[in-house]
């Protein structure tokens, strides 16, 4: 056990930093990895990915095409499906607008201040990944579950003339396509792709900002909140405009929170994390170029040859052997 002074003495020291090092630690060369010299690497690497995240496209795109589950729906049900059939607060092409379009702006901005191509490529992965992942997942849902809107009446009866077969169940005579649309309530689409989006964004900036370093900048905390309720706010305007019942927007604003917080932790530390700003593949990266550790990881670096050190006296002392001095 003698080696283990050793092995100690042999580790940097990050405990006490010297002042020209502590940027270094925070930022550990910035700048190097840039979509130039190292882009086509980082995509080729993960070109599988890519080609999961294609496929998940495709079939994000046959359950838009396919009908629904057509759930019956009795005379005495359409009580609760009266509601009017108004537009949409929020158009459906804008969510892929603010959920997709404006996160990966903000992480170009990123990449023009720090110039990690490791956290461009990943960031934008690990989004897009959580929209289309929340999409499979809600609109399967959809597809399967068929529960009618809460505007189901007037798309199923459009002029107020109502046709019921012998069962009770509803003859619908509106337009298909409204018809088809009103039996995906459950979950809602609109929101799980929201608080996907933005809840991955909100992750990202809590890292990127620090929000979460123990200095108590409330400021960084309200932006770190903006994005969530900004996906809130679309979540209860699903139910103020009669397209789903409260407990779609819940459910699918639960989606989209799991998914994209599993999402982010593929590519990133916790946001609370003393390297929570950056990617794990950055941090890795830096090592291998012989960039000293943070006290982090001079820590896990510690535990490791502990853990090492302690399988190699157990098994020498099954085996009959001492690594005791003599």
């Amino acid at each position: 056990m003698n080696c283990i002074p050793l092995l100690l003495s042999s580790l940097p020291d990050m405990s006490n930093p010297k002042p020209q090092d502590q940027g270094r630690i925070q930022e550990i060369d910035l700048g190097v990895h840039t979509i130039k010299t190292h882009g086509g690497r980082v995509a080729s690497k993960h070109k599988h990915d890519w080609i999961i995240l294609v496929i998940l496209i495709a079939i994000e795109i046959g359950l838009n095409l396919i009908s629904p589950f057509y759930r019956y729906v009795g005379k005495d049900m359409m009580t609760d499906l009266k509601y009017p059939f108004k537009d949409n607060t929020v158009p459906v092409w804008s969510v892929p607008v603010y959920a997709v379009l404006l996160p990966i702006i903000l992480f170009v901005c990123f990449y023009l201040k720090r110039r990690c191509v490791y956290d461009l490529h990943h960031s934008i992965l690990g989004l897009l990944f959580s929209v289309l992942i929340t999409g499979v997942i809600t609109d399967s849902i959809k597809v399967a579950t068929g529960r009618p809107r809460p505007n189901f009446y007037w798309r199923c009866f459009p002029d107020g003339k109502e046709l019921f077969d012998a069962l009770g169940g509803v003859i619908c005579h509106g337009k298909a396509a409204e018809i088809k649309e009103g039996h995906k309530s459950f979950p809602s689409g609109h929101t799980s792709w929201s608080f996907a989006g933005l809840t991955f964004l909100s992750l990202y900036l809590s890292g990127k900002i620090k929000a979460f370093n123990g200095e108590g900048h409330v400021a960084k905390l309200c932006l770190v909140i903006f994005p969530l309720l900004a996906a809130c706010l679309v979540g209860i305007s699903r139910v103020d405009d009669y397209w789903h019942h409260w407990q779609d927007v819940f459910a699918g604003a639960l989606i989209g929170i799991l998914v994209a917080a599993f999402c982010y932790r593929q590519f990133y530390p916790n946001p609370y994390h003393e390297e929570g700003w950056g990617p794990y593949a950055y941090f890795k990266a830096a090592q291998e170029r012989g960039v000293p550790m943070t006290s982090s990881q001079n820590g896990d670096a510690l535990r490791a040859m502990s853990l090492q050190m302690d399988s190699t006296s157990l098994e020498n002392m099954e085996s009959g052997t001492s690594t005791a001095p003599r």
